[in-house]
């Protein structure tokens, strides 16, 4: 929850001023105020717009709430599903995590599902028990041409916004251990297909560290990527390059 629409506009004008040559897929999520200015400034530029959430009906009486095809009348093209705050404070549920998954994918948005475990399911080495459930729930009733495309964004709660983070070894088996999730419930082709993320206070100086697993192909990024010059360090980690 943070910048308003002016705030954001500026953040685009000059994050497209800054962007490195060599490309990587970017998506911007921020709250639903924002999005339209964003695709706006940032039409013509390599970086794409998320809703940060959505519901998963089309329209009707949910007041507040934001349906799909409003976003992707604005040139949304991602949205985060799940995000530990969101089923932390507002009761999302694996449930609605996988309803607004199957919504996302009728009206061509590739939801980011997020999936990870607090700090008493981590000290207690009930960390994979905990997120296969989470996955196996998200991806109920999804073909495999749609688990394809999806992304999933492994986030230990206790890792986010308190400067605390998972090893790059720690977060690297348990993306590998999603991945196989995926190949049990559909095939390895599938799952090598997934884009598997991690998040969880990733900063520019520690980020090529994961971007190094093998199976780790990218980052859910918070507060480290508010300002233009952390965004566009991040993207330069992501790649290899000099982060300054």
């Amino acid at each position: 929850m943070n910048k308003t629409v002016e705030e954001a506009r500026e953040f685009a004008i000059a994050v497209r001023q800054l962007l490195p040559e060599r490309d990587v897929e970017t998506v911007i999520c921020a709250p639903f105020t924002a999005l339209q200015a964003l695709a706006e400034s940032l039409g013509e530029y390599p970086i794409a717009i998320g809703a940060q959430n959505m519901h998963w009906e089309e329209s009707g009486a949910y007041t507040g709430e934001i349906s799909p095809e409003m976003l992707t009348s604005i040139g949304v093209r991602y949205v985060i599903i799940g995000h530990s705050e969101r089923r932390e404070y507002f009761a999302e549920t694996d449930e609605r995590v996988n309803k607004k998954a199957k919504a996302a994918f009728a009206h061509g948005l590739t939801p980011i599902v997020c999936v990870g475990e607090n700090l008493a399911q981590y000290e207690a080495g009930e960390t994979k028990e905990w997120i296969r459930g989470q996955v196996r729930a998200a991806i109920e009733g999804l073909t495999a041409e749609q688990a394809g495309t999806l992304v999933i964004a492994y986030e230990p709660i206790w890792a986010i916004g308190t400067g605390k983070s998972s090893s790059p070894e720690e977060a690297g088996e348990i993306i590998s251990f999603i991945r196989s999730v995926i190949a049990e419930a559909f095939d390895e082709q599938t799952a090598n297909q997934v884009r598997i993320q991690y998040g969880g206070s990733v900063k520019p100086e520690n980020i090529a560290s994961y971007m190094e697993q093998p199976d780790i192909d990218g980052a859910l990024v918070g507060g480290a990527s508010l300002t233009a010059d952390s965004f566009i360090q991040l993207i330069q980690g992501a790649l290899g390059g000099k982060v300054e």
